[in-house]
Order: structure tokens, then C-alpha cells, then sequence
């Protein structure tokens, strides 16, 4: 029995230097024409795409083309011939070449797809995800999955020139709060008892540093129970780097060094290092957030001083108070915005807790406060709209936005408009921006206590006492084109120093030895001073590929309800499973108890 031979090439590689060769090819039938006599089709792999030719005076093999249909699997052999001029295409990278086919098997027919390829856009993500080994088939969807993997090549490669060692990390370990729910599985051989899903690889790879692994690196599958957003899934994975002996600047020119070689070797662009660096309390002032686009030219303006003994008591109240905040926002040339497009502004800020939003359109700046627009000038002082004009340096034709509330509420709602505006009136600059914010603040505070800010085991500024209120962290964020990509920090390595962080978080003495008692354990026998740094691998590549969402380049993903439409997960499972687990579910509710 003869060997079947399935390929001598991709499908992507057949371009004019096999002129005149024969190859073999395997793929599915992306696309059949028929013209003149002559059948065409589309092969498609994962590689690309390449035009077959099928003639008629070559009759068996023509009779078998006449039988094909959309993703019929099929492998042909053919002859490498360069197209007539006026025939080729430059959108492909096949587009000078055609396959005249002198042989063809089919491998294994199909049934009409529930959806073309070509009309995604018009199909539901719903059904696109329940059929995903279909929407897989696309050669966009192709070729974001092969940057992810020349992502992961690139990561190890890297790591390895600089000696870090891949090291795994347990999936079923312990619950620990860090932020979000738990995932949790219950274990039949301690009933009652259950693991959890690590929300993130950090005791383990601390551990490990504490162990004398002092250049760790994972590529880790980390799990988290909470809502869902676009950047967001119940499963995703990450980039995990530890190393001991370091400083935040050691962290950060390993992060530096990565990401200049993913550009350059992935995405052919070259970036200039050190990043940008900037305070978390200089982004928040300048931008309402700590992950500021800074592609987007526009930027806060306080004018709390301007306004802090007008009348308008939505002004002056927030500019008196210690938690308040009073800014301005300038858009250059905004003042061609109709009165429904700022209504729909005031809509979208509302979203973020803002109860309106003030504006003034500067429509002729020469003419003094004659030559404004706006529904609040009656309730602000000459004085304030000239102070407010000068710290803004608004110009004529500019429109002024005001956010006044608590410093919180003011950010989020401000800082999302700086966004949207920057999109919306095309004012996102080209290129790529990564930056490095730091100096966060240890702790916040919600619901009369205190919360980590990044989490409970990183280093604060100072050695000395620490004051909740105050206190800052040696935390640093890696933001790019305002999505941060990735944190990190430098780690307690004091047992003395971490129960004190836990205090001030509320846990006590007993509950920490519970939840960290192992860990709290491991820093008497020597622990070694370590920092470390993740970032998020569905996001980087999300952001390189420009897809819209992570479940664009997550093979499997969930939906925004964490459940596969693919598989139909999660079920509810037999009754007997149930019982030889200990667990009993509520018909009601449907939660373990």
C-alpha cells in the first residue's frame, strides 16, 4: 500500500519562486469558482491561501473539482505557474502564482457551514463561539493564534538568554483572597473540604524565591469568578516573573527588554527604552486614571481655585471639600457639537456616577464672555470664566467640559470622556505608548476599612510605621496605549512586617495564620528580598493583533456569562457524583452548601 502524501508545502508558501515545481497540498476549499469552463477554488490553511486551477481538457480530475464545495477537506497535487497579467492579486501573498491541479483526493466532504466565513461580522458572537472550530477556520482568526504563539516564543526565549528558570505552580491549591471569587473545587477525599483555582501563581512563586529559584518565569492559566467585560474571562493567562535580589529598576528593564524584542521581532516595530515613567498621583491628576492613553492629547485642568466662592453651589461645594475635585477638560474645535451630541455626553458620564455635565463653547474668544456659550455663565463670577479661560487656555472654536463631584466620582466619569472624546473626534494619535506608573498607594479604603491596593504582600515605600491614609506602595504598573498590560511590585520578605500589613487590612492574628499560615511560616527560614511582575498574555496579544475583545484571541473562550456555548459548560452533573463529593446543591439558588 502506496503512502499517502498529504503536503510539500503550506499553502501560504507557494509564491513565484516555485515557479515551474510541482507541490502538494492539503487544506479545505475556502472558495469555488467556475469561469469560462475552468474551475477555480480557494485552498485554504492555516497558513493562507492559494488559487487552484482546474481544466477541463484534464477530464477525471475535472469531474472531481465539479463536486466540490465549501470546507470539502481536500489534498491536490499541481504545477506552480505564474498568473497572466491582469490576473494577479496583491492582497494575497499567493496573488502572482496559481496551482494548475494534475491530481485530487477528497479527504472528507462537508455539510453546508451554519454560518460563510466571509459574513462573521453578521452572525452572533453566541453562535460564532458555539461553532468555534469553524470560526477558527478563518484566516484572520489564523494569524492573531500564530502572533500569539511568536508571543510565547519569544517570552521563552527571552527569559532563557537572561536565565530565568520555567517553573510550574499548583492549579488546585488553597483559597485566598486576592480581589475576586474564587473558583472552587470540592475534593472527595477530604469531604467538606475544597481547593481552590489560583487566581494567580503569587505565594508559590514567592515561595520559590525563598526556595533559592532566584529568576523564575511561567506561563500560568489563572482563573478568577467575577463579571466580564471585554478584557476580561473567567480563565485567562499570564506571564508570571519573579527574581530575588533586585530593585524595582532590575523588574523593570527585564519587562523593558522583553517588550522591545516582542515588537521588534513580532510586530517589526522598534521602541525606545527606559518607558515613560509617571507617578500614580500625577496620572490621576493629569488624567483621571492610572492607566492613561497617552496618545490622546487632552488633559485635565483643576480649576477648583477658580470657582471655590461662586454661587453655583455645583461648583464651590466639591472645590471646599477635602474629598472634592473641580476640572476642566478642553476639546480643540468642539464647538461645532450640537446640543444632542453633548446630550448624549451627559448620558455617557452619567454611566460612571456624574449628574451632568457642564460645558462652556468659546465661539468667539475676543469678545469676552460675550462671546460664549453655555447654561451655567449666569451662575459664575467674570473673574471665574476669565481664570477658567487662562488655566485652560481655551481658544476660539473650543468647547470646555467641567466634572465636579467627589475626587473618585470626577475621575472615572472625566477620565472616561477624555477617552471617548479622543475616538470619537479622531484625536487618537498613531503608534505605541508604554508607560510605567508608579508610587500607587498601599491601601484604599471602601466600606469603613481598608483594602490592598494591589495586593497584601507588596512592599510599602517606607519601613518605618505605616499610615493606612497615606502610605505608598513599591508598586508599578505597565500601561500601553492605556490598557494596562501588566503589575508588579516589590515584595515584603520581613514575617514582622507582613503581619503588620495584615493587621492594618483587618485580618486577625487567627484568621492570617489560617489563610497564610503556611506562607507566614516560610519567611523565618530566610527569606530573600524579591520583586516580581505579571502581564496579562490574552491583552498583549488583544492589543497587537487591534481585536476588539480577548475572546478574539483565546481559542475557547467563555461567553460574558462564563459559559461555553461549544461544549454547553458548565452542567449541572449526576446526582451520584454529587453525593460521592459531599456536596449538596440547592435546587433554588444552585449553590453548594
Amino acid at each position: 500500500m502506496s503512502k499517502q502524501t498529504y503536503r510539500t508545502h503550506y499553502c501560504g508558501e507557494v509564491t513565484e519562486t516555485l515557479s515551474g515545481q510541482s507541490v502538494t497540498l492539503s487544506g479545505w476549499v475556502h472558495r469555488r469558482r467556475d469561469h469560462g469552463g475552468v474551475i477555480f477554488i480557494d485552498l485554504r490553511d492555516r497558513d493562507g491561501l492559494v488559487q487552484v486551477v482546474f481544466r477541463p481538457e484534464a477530464k477525471a480530475i475535472f469531474e472531481q473539482a465539479e463536486r466540490l464545495r465549501s470546507e470539502y477537506v481536500i489534498t491536490i497535487t499541481g504545477e506552480v505557474i505564474d498568473r497572466p497579467e491582469g490576473m494577479r492579486n496583491d492582497k494575497m501573498r499567493t496573488g502572482n502564482i496559481e496551482v494548475v491541479g494534475t491530481a485530487l483526493t477528497v479527504l472528507n466532504a462537508a455539510e453546508t457551514p451554519p454560518f460563510p466565513l466571509e459574513e462573521h461580522n453578521t452572525i452572533s458572537e453566541e453562535v460564532r463561539l458555539k461553532y468555534r472550530y469553524i470560526d477558527l477556520r478563518r484566516p484572520d482568526m489564523a494569524a492573531r493564534f500564530q502572533m500569539r504563539s511568536d508571543v510565547c516564543r519569544v517570552i521563552r526565549d527571552y527569559f532563557s538568554s537572561e536565565r530565568f528558570m520555567e517553573v510550574e505552580t499548583p492549579v488546585l491549591t488553597k483559597a485566598t483572597p486576592e480581589g475576586a471569587r474564587d473558583y472552587l473545587v470540592p475534593s472527595r477525599t477530604h469531604p467538606g473540604s475544597f481547593f481552590a483555582l489560583p487566581q494567580s501563581p503569587q505565594l508559590f512563586k514567592q515561595l520559590l524565591m525563598m526556595s533559592g529559584f532566584d529568576r523564575y518565569y511561567q506561563i500560568v492559566k489563572c482563573f478568577r469568578d467575577e463579571d466580564l467585560r471585554l478584557d476580561r474571562q473567567p480563565e485567562f493567562t499570564q506571564l508570571d516573573v519573579e527574581a530575588s535580589f533586585v530593585e524595582e529598576a532590575d523588574i523593570q528593564a527585564w519587562a523593558e527588554g522583553l517588550m522591545t524584542r516582542i515588537f521588534s521581532e513580532v510586530m517589526k516595530v522598534e521602541l525606545t527604552a527606559p518607558f515613560e515613567r509617571m507617578t500614580y498621583a500625577e496620572a490621576m491628576h493629569r488624567f483621571g486614571s492610572d492607566k492613561p492613553d497617552l496618545r490622546i492629547p487632552l488633559e485635565f485642568v483643576d480649576v477648583a481655585e477658580s470657582v471655590k466662592d461662586v454661587d453655583f453651589k455645583v461648583f464651590s461645594g466639591p472645590a471646599k471639600e477635602a474629598d472634592g475635585r473641580v476640572v476642566a477638560l478642553r476639546l480643540p474645535g468642539g464647538v461645532d457639537l450640537s446640543r444632542k451630541e453633548i446630550d448624549g455626553y451627559t448620558k455617557f458620564v452619567g454611566i460612571y456616577g456624574a449628574k451632568g455635565l457642564a460645558y462652556i463653547k468659546v465661539n468667539d474668544k475676543a469678545a469676552g464672555i460675550e462671546g460664549l456659550q453655555s447654561p451655567i455663565l449666569k451662575f459664575l463670577t467674570p473673574e471665574a470664566i476669565n481664570d477658567i479661560l487662562e488655566r485652560t487656555g481655551a481658544q476660539t472654536g473650543d468647547v470646555i467640559f467641567f466634572g465636579a463631584d467627589k475626587a473618585n466620582i470626577v475621575n472615572e466619569a472625566l477620565g472616561a470622556l477624555r477617552v471617548k472624546l479622543g475616538h470619537d473626534r479622531g484625536l487618537v494619535n498613531e503608534g505605541w505608548r508604554l508607560l510605567w506608573v508608579t508610587d500607587f498607594p498601599m491601601f484604599e479604603e471602601a466600606d469603613g476599612r481598608y483594602y490592598a491596593m494591589h495586593h497584601p504582600f507588596t512592599q510599602p515605600t517606607t519601613m518605618e510605621k505605616m499610615d493606612p491614609a497615606t502610605s505608598t506602595a513599591r508598586a508599578y504598573d505597565l500601561v500601553l496605549n492605556g490598557m494596562e498590560l501588566g503589575g508588579g511590585s516589590i515584595r515584603i520578605h520581613d514575617q514582622a512586617m507582613q503581619n503588620e500589613v495584615f493587621t492594618l487590612l483587618g485580618l486577625s492574628k487567627e484568621e492570617a495564620e489560617n489563610k497564610f499560615g503556611f506562607f507566614l511560616e516560610a519567611l523565618k527560614y530566610g527569606c530573600p528580598p524579591h520583586g516580581g511582575i505579571a502581564f496579562g498574555i490574552d491583552r498583549l496579544v488583544m492589543l497587537l493583533t487591534g481585536s476588539d475583545s480577548i475572546r478574539d484571541v483565546i481559542a475557547f473562550p467563555k461567553t460574558q456569562t462564563a459559559s461555553c456555548p461549544l461544549t454547553n459548560a458548565p452542567q449541572p452533573v449526576a446526582l451520584s457524583q454529587l453525593m460521592e463529593l459531599g456536596v449538596r446543591v440547592s435546587a433554588k439558588k444552585e449553590t453548594a452548601a
